[in-house]
């Protein structure tokens, strides 16, 4: 059994040792934690739908909980800390350096088809237990037992992706994106590896690098098939100019309208001493005779309502204007006067 994780060269545990652990899974093998309170509604996520899990025939065989946890050494977490900042700006030299002197854990075939043992017998267990229960709800030690290797498999997912977080960058290598695009390209490459762990049937003889890489790489060619959909559906990136304040405009827009209530009260009140036929122009060339937003009518078309030609409506156009005008400033002129705007 041992030789069949190892293989041959691999150190085998002294006799004593394995006496010890056999009597340790005949006692019925590692107790799990007792359920608390927080762990609730994590079993009742993990009772939502069956645990899916890459079968092997090491998982069925005697004492295969021992075999896989106690007889193997242990393998460490590699520091991962260097990950981190490489969401930030950091040239390839200070990422080199930072991961040449943080320590990275580089595994034998031996040992990573260990560890996906593990990984994959803690899902197991789990699902042994759900496909025993036949739709009742899981009794104390049932639930226990499933929050305790669920867990277990937690863990050994988390080490497992730790330990080849490499593999991200080293195909981020080969896409070429902007740098603004660098983080979410990351991303993608980080999910396509939690998958990869998941679907990988270490059974098969391969190297876990061969498959993960493949799936990075789809991964990769997704995300940007992705981001040239959405660039040629919205072309422009951000314009600060598009947060501006509008503050100036519609101070504009309420001096045009205070104005244009002005001048109409002029013309009603004949302050500017108007004539008919001023009126009649001025109302229907600048639209105080209709509803606001409305085009403006051109001085031919004023000429062809009242009967008049487009240089004569000119030429009354103008003198009403100066009129209004003069008027406008001789009430501006006068300290207190009686004028009220009316909207």
């Amino acid at each position: 059994m041992i030789d069949s994780l190892f293989g041959s060269n691999a150190p085998i545990k002294p006799l004593r040792h394995r006496r010890r652990t056999a009597a340790i899974v005949r006692r019925g093998g590692v107790k799990p934690a007792a359920l608390a309170p927080a762990d609730v509604a994590l079993l009742s996520e993990i009772m939502a739908e069956p645990m899916d899990f890459m079968d092997s025939p090491e998982f069925v065989k005697p004492n295969a909980q021992a075999n896989l946890y106690l007889v193997p050494e242990p393998i460490r977490r590699p520091d991962v800390t260097w990950y981190g900042p490489l969401m930030d700006d950091l040239s390839a030299q200070e990422q080199r350096a930072r991961q040449n002197r943080n320590g990275s854990v580089l595994l034998s075939a031996a040992q990573e088809r260990v560890i996906f043992l593990q990984y994959n017998y803690a899902r197991f267990r789990v699902r042994q237990i759900q496909d025993g229960l036949d739709g009742r709800k899981p009794n104390a030690k049932e639930s226990r037992e499933i929050v305790h290797w669920y867990q277990t498999s937690r863990r050994y997912r988390e080490q497992i992706s730790e330990i080849n977080l490499a593999l991200v960058l080293a195909m981020a290598k080969r896409v070429r994106l902007g740098e603004s695009d660098f983080p979410d390209l990351i991303g993608e490459g980080n999910m396509a590896l939690m998958r990869s762990v998941d679907k990988f049937d270490c059974g098969r003889g391969f190297k876990f690098s061969t498959y993960a890489c493949r799936s990075i790489l789809k991964a990769f060619s997704r995300f940007g098939l992705k981001l040239v959909k959405y660039r040629q559906r919205f072309s422009s990136e951000y314009d600060p100019e598009f947060e501006r304040s509008n503050h100036p405009a519609t101070l504009r827009l309420e001096h045009e309208r205070d104005s244009a209530a002005e001048v109409r009260h002029m013309v009603d009140s004949q302050r500017a001493a108007l004539s008919e036929v001023e009126r009649r122009v001025i109302f229907h060339r600048f639209g105080l005779d209709g509803p606001t937003g409305e085009p403006l009518l051109t001085l031919e078309q004023v000429g062809q309502r009242i009967g008049l030609t487009k240089e004569r409506i000119r030429q009354i156009q103008n003198k009403a204007l100066e009129k209004l005008r003069s008027a406008l400033e001789d009430v501006r002129s006068k300290p207190h006067h009686d004028f009220v705007t009316k909207n």
